[in-house]
């Protein structure tokens, strides 16, 4: 374990000016031209980012009860979406960058091209944008949520995090929340060479943050009373991991995607914010980069293979292989709904959302899939 002591980059700290949209009718007029006016909010809806340079759009997807999707309607974002350097099918190379608050029926999204995350009320499968806010930081990534704190995760300029409190539908920045994480903003190519998650512990305790190969490490903030974080991360390395995308099981363990052996590992994390490894486990597959939970299951997906991985955990971090599943090509970010019965898996080759039905021992069975228009390439996925 050692302490982070990289300099914080000044730019990292210049107040953030947040801009609010008007709130606006749903199912308004230019959502509703795209497609069908959307249901009434029963029912459940998967969301998908499309990331489209030209102007993002989270696209709504009502959820039949067999877990089939049809497209309900398209609403922008009012901002861009953004390629990393080098990428492929995964232009912000993270997990995470569309994120549904439940409690509070929120949808936040990254505008990784714009520097900003919107913000949408959502009403079954119909949303409504209130608020584009400043991400305080360059090419945002990636969006957590405990309670009413919301932190964003920036990739670009060697990387930081930024904290905003939620009331009324709207976010309110934590004073003094930006924490720079001080790697290489020079190392190349950036979509291996960013930050690739920020993710709240499940008792808000603690933000964690994944550095990919820029570092191979975790980094653990502590969040203190207010919404603040701990002046510096407790940075764990893992030397050659690639430490990608976060979960977390019903035991509490960290579950961490690792690009580099292309691996699910599972760790112990303390009150210090050090790790210790508990299980890892190879996939055999390329690009192992997202890990989903689905009920007591996780799915890893495996990019360079067009397949996700599945497994179980145990009480003491040990994990269980339940095999492979193909999916289409440029297999990135997944989502669960329905209490862990339905997995969708965004594939970034061509822009299709492939559906599964998860069984009673974690098998996963095609329900079908839907091709989104404008977001080959683009990542994020929720579901309500």
């Amino acid at each position: 374990m050692r302490i982070l002591t990289r300099a914080l980059p000044a730019a990292c700290v210049i107040a953030a000016v947040t801009a609010f949209a008007a709130p606006a009718a749903f199912a308004s007029t230019a959502a509703a031209g795209r497609a069908g006016a959307g249901h009434d909010g029963g029912g459940g809806a998967v969301f998908v980012q499309t990331g489209n340079t030209a102007g993002n759009a989270v696209v709504a997807y009502h959820r039949a009860a067999d877990g089939a999707l049809t497209l309900a309607a398209s609403y922008p974002t009012g901002g861009l979406g953004g390629i990393l350097a080098g990428s492929v099918v995964d232009h912000l190379a993270s997990q995470g960058s569309l994120t549904y608050d439940r409690r509070h029926a929120l949808l936040y999204a990254v505008n990784a091209g714009s520097d900003t995350v919107s913000v949408f009320a959502v009403d079954g499968d119909r949303l409504a944008l209130r608020q584009v806010v400043s991400s305080r930081g360059t090419f945002p990534v990636s969006v957590t949520v405990h309670g009413d704190l919301v932190y964003v995760l920036n990739a670009l300029g060697g990387g930081s995090v930024a904290g905003y409190r939620e009331f009324g539908g709207f976010l309110f920045p934590v004073p003094g929340s930006v924490r720079a994480l001080g790697l290489d903003p020079t190392a190349t190519p950036q979509f291996t060479h960013t930050p690739g998650q920020v993710a709240f512990t499940p008792d808000g305790a603690q933000l964690v943050v994944t550095t990919k190969a820029n570092g191979n490490d975790i980094d653990v903030f502590a969040v203190r009373d207010g919404g603040g974080l701990s002046g510096t991360p407790v940075v764990n390395p893992e030397p050659g991991t690639v430490p990608f995308a976060i979960s977390f099981d019903r035991h509490g363990h960290l579950l961490i995607a690792e690009a580099g052996p292309n691996a699910l590992a599972t760790f112990a994390l303390h009150e210090d914010g050090t790790v210790s490894l508990l299980a890892s486990a190879l996939t055999g597959q390329a690009a192992t980069c997202w890990v989903a939970r689905a009920g007591r299951f996780f799915y890893v997906s495996n990019a360079g293979s067009g397949s996700v991985s599945g497994y179980t955990t145990g009480s003491g971090g040990q994990l269980g292989p339940l095999g492979n599943t193909a999916t289409d090509k440029g297999t990135v970010d997944a989502a669960a709904a329905a209490g862990g019965r339905f997995l969708y898996v965004q594939t970034g080759a061509a822009g299709i959302v492939d559906e599964f039905r998860v069984g009673d021992g974690g098998s996963l069975t095609a329900v079908g899939s839907v091709t989104v228009a404008g977001a080959a390439g683009g990542e994020g996925i929720a579901a309500s």
